[in-house]
């Protein structure tokens, strides 16, 4: 996990690897529930890296130190589940979930995180050729 020391790029990539795996859980939560009565698939909500470097900067940025300031958005919640989301098709029973989406979108979560950890792990090597420790 991230150490203080840890730089933003690092944080942030650690923070859609977290993402990405929450996700892939609630999509297999929704293909188990494939043929129950009145299921909603759900979703989390996106994630937007514009969203995390800024969450990042605001986070290093100066503090209140005064009731007269204005608090800063700390990014909380980013991995809110985005209940009921519409399906594809609804089944006479209710439920809105559609096979052929889901693995559509498990492979696509799996193929992004597996360039976030193939891009975590390239910088990990870059950081530590840079400081003397192959």
């Amino acid at each position: 996990m991230a150490s203080p020391a840890t730089p933003p790029l690092m944080k942030m990539m650690e923070t859609h690897m977290r993402y990405l795996t929450q996700r892939q859980s609630v999509l297999a939560q929704n293909v188990a529930n494939l043929d129950t009565p009145g299921y909603k698939g759900q979703d989390l909500k996106k994630v937007n890296f514009s969203d995390l470097a800024s969450a990042e900067g605001q986070r290093l940025s100066m503090r209140t130190t005064s009731g007269k300031h204005l608090a800063s958005n700390n990014g909380s919640g980013i991995f809110a589940r985005a209940e009921n989301r519409d399906g594809f098709e609804v089944t006479p029973t209710g439920n809105s979930v559609s096979l052929e989406q889901e693995m559509a979108k498990i492979s696509e979560t799996g193929s992004n995180y597996q360039l976030t950890s193939s891009m975590y792990r390239k910088f990990t090597q870059m950081y530590r050729s840079a400081l003397g420790n192959r």
